[in-house]
């Protein structure tokens, strides 16, 4: 076997330089290739760094101001401002109705459960946790408790107990005032320990003129009584506040601002006095209860203005609860026939047209047919020779109907309506009765003379009441109120305007009727109805009612007294329907009382001796 030919060190040294060229070849190459992709990766880098600087321009400059305001709003709470409704007082501005500010005091559990006390330091005042001035005990609903408890005015056991478990909204307290929410606040426990604003309707005379004040229903809306005449005046206008919140939900202290301001409710002052409508009240329901009536009605009016400062029945209802609101004012919405005190319409128009005089005389037996149909007095009696002023006194019914044999029906129904019968008193009040006066073309032949002595309409005791002020004021008519003034939210005066005065029928018919009304009290009704040191003039009547089941089954009793009679100032009415008396000897019981506490109120001079009576008989 042959032996390889070994390369010559020529050979050798040849490859080797081949070898060592080709190395250097590749290492430049090499180099060369990582020159390039540094140069490219630092421009890529260049180029990631402008990029960014330009984005972030961007977003500082353009996205920035969207996308701050876009977190604010994320932890900004838009809420409702409750609106105070407005003010009920009596005429000297004695509160009958407010609404006041209170808190509903909440916790969430489990921030109590995660709650740890902060110890004051001396510069985190605004955030730190002490009770007396010393470190709180303890943590999570205990601790919150400890703090709480006091005020809150709760037991510590009972409240921490409250305050373990796993709500995020648990109530701890309602009807909490303002300064006790300020209190819960200076805990520094936002994120445990929340309020929500809340308003309540309260009535500081509770039952003193309750179904006349009425009430609001759960959205602070009036649904009976002045609070739903003066809904208008008295409704406020909410506003909206904004704040901000915190990661744990509490709100951001100096962060508020509002959006809208609230706007409160008017204020509403009424005619009525409020120590007259007590004293009136009182007087009622003693007298009520002695006579043991279905129901009572008093209004007290002043005779120069038309306002009312009484209405009062014996249904004794809280303002604002659910009496006061369902079954309302018996005062405004019964309506029953005046009886005997509607002779007082028809003697002023008889006096006014010409068909008689006071002293006009009249012979009248106890009984009379007239046109078919009989008449008769209540109380039988031998034939008498009364004049007209002696029919009133003696509440004659066929002295009526025989001193009005000229009197045409046109007038009969005329005078019934200037005097109020059938018409709106004037007084907006909700679920009022107008009473019922059908036209004269319905009537029959009994209604013509039936409506001369008061039967054949109705009314209500505010137009009983009127009919005698009209008298009492020199023959006209004021239009009669109970709101005295009220303004809205806006500050605008919102009063409503009574009815425009009205002269019914002249000076010298009013006297005349005056001097009338003032025997009924003097001879008729003498020591019955006083008030010592004072003239009254007035007229009793008694009415028969439909009762539940038809037919003539119940009976009211009514009298209108002035007072003083001979300067009027006030009219007194009393109604009871079905008592153990009736007329005078029911009312007059109410009346006396009510018409001393007014005299001594209001300082009324006694009155000076009367004078050149109109004769009663002859």
């Amino acid at each position: 076997m042959s032996k390889k030919k070994q390369p010559s060190p020529f050979s050798r040294k040849l490859s080797r330089f081949w070898e060592t060229l080709s190395a250097d070849s590749q290492d430049a190459a090499y180099s060369r290739t990582f020159r390039r992709r540094t140069v490219v990766f630092g421009l890529a880098i260049v180029v990631l760094i402008v990029a960014l600087i330009i984005r972030l321009t961007f977003v500082q400059l353009v996205e920035g101001p969207a996308i701050a305001q876009d977190a604010i709003q994320m932890r900004t709470v838009d809420y409702t401002v409750q609106a105070l409704r407005g003010t009920i007082t009596d005429v000297n501005g004695v509160v009958m109705a407010q609404s006041q500010q209170r808190y509903t005091i909440y916790a969430d559990q489990n921030g109590a459960r995660n709650f740890q006390p902060k110890k004051c330091t001396g510069d985190n005042k605004a955030i730190c946790h002490s009770l007396d001035g010393k470190p709180v005990p303890g943590s999570g609903p205990g601790a919150v408790a400890k703090m709480l408890a006091p005020v809150l005015k709760m037991n510590v056991m009972e409240l921490g107990a409250k305050l373990a478990g796993v709500n995020s909204y648990i109530v701890l307290k309602k009807n909490v005032t303002p300064a006790t929410k300020r209190a819960v606040d200076n805990l520094h426990l936002s994120g445990v320990i929340g309020s929500e604003l809340t308003v309540t309707r309260s009535y500081p005379s509770g039952a003193t003129a309750g179904a006349i004040i009425g009430g609001v229903n759960n959205d602070d809306v009036g649904v009976a009584g002045v609070e739903k005449m003066s809904q208008d005046s008295l409704k406020g206008e909410n506003g909206k506040q904004v704040y901000q919140r915190g990661e744990s939900g509490e709100k951001i202290p100096g962060t508020e601002s509002v959006t809208k301001p609230a706007k409160n409710g008017g204020k509403v002052r009424l005619t009525i006095d409020r120590d007259v409508q007590w004293f009136v009240e009182k007087s009622l329901q003693d007298q009520e209860n002695k006579i043991h009536a279905q129901w009572g009605i008093v209004v007290v009016q002043e005779v120069k203005t038309g306002r009312i400062l009484a209405v009062a029945d014996t249904n004794q209802y809280s303002a604002g609860g659910p009496d006061a609101i369902l079954k309302g004012s018996l005062s405004m919405t019964a309506t029953f026939e005046p009886g005997s005190v509607g002779k007082l319409i028809t003697s002023s128009g008889l006096i006014q047209e010409g068909f008689a005089k006071g002293s006009s005389r009249y012979t009248v037996p106890y009984s009379f047919v007239y046109q078919g149909q009989t008449y008769h007095d209540a109380v039988y009696h031998p034939v008498e020779r009364l004049t007209l002023a002696g029919i009133i006194n003696e509440s004659s019914n066929v002295g009526m109907v025989k001193s009005a044999e000229k009197y045409p029906v046109n007038l009969r129904y005329e005078y019934l309506k200037k005097f109020g019968i059938g018409e709106p008193t004037g007084i907006d009040f909700p679920g009022i009765s107008s009473g019922v006066l059908s036209p004269a073309s319905s009537w029959d032949d009994r209604t013509r003379q039936t409506i001369l002595f008061g039967q054949g309409y109705t009314v209500n005791a505010l137009q009983l009441t009127n009919i005698v002020a009209t008298i009492a004021n020199g023959g006209v008519r004021m239009g009669q109120s109970l709101v005295a003034s009220s303004t809205d939210q806006e500050g605008r005066d919102t009063t409503p305007q009574p009815h425009a005065p009205t002269r019914v029928i002249s000076k010298s018919t009013s006297e005349d009727m005056m001097d009338m009304m003032e025997s009924v009290m003097d001879e008729e009704y003498a020591n019955v109805f006083k008030v010592n040191g004072y003239r009254l003039a007035g007229k009793t009547g008694t009415a028969e009612v439909v009762g539940s089941k038809g037919g003539l089954t119940q009976i009211v009793g009514d009298s209108s007294v002035v007072i003083p009679a001979d300067d009027p100032r006030f009219v007194i009415t009393v109604a009871f329907m079905d008592s153990s008396q009736h007329g005078g000897y029911a009312t007059s019981p109410v009346t006396n009382p009510i018409g001393e506490f007014l005299m001594q109120k209001y300082k009324v001079p006694q009155s000076t001796p009367r004078k050149n009576a109109i004769s009663t008989t002859w």
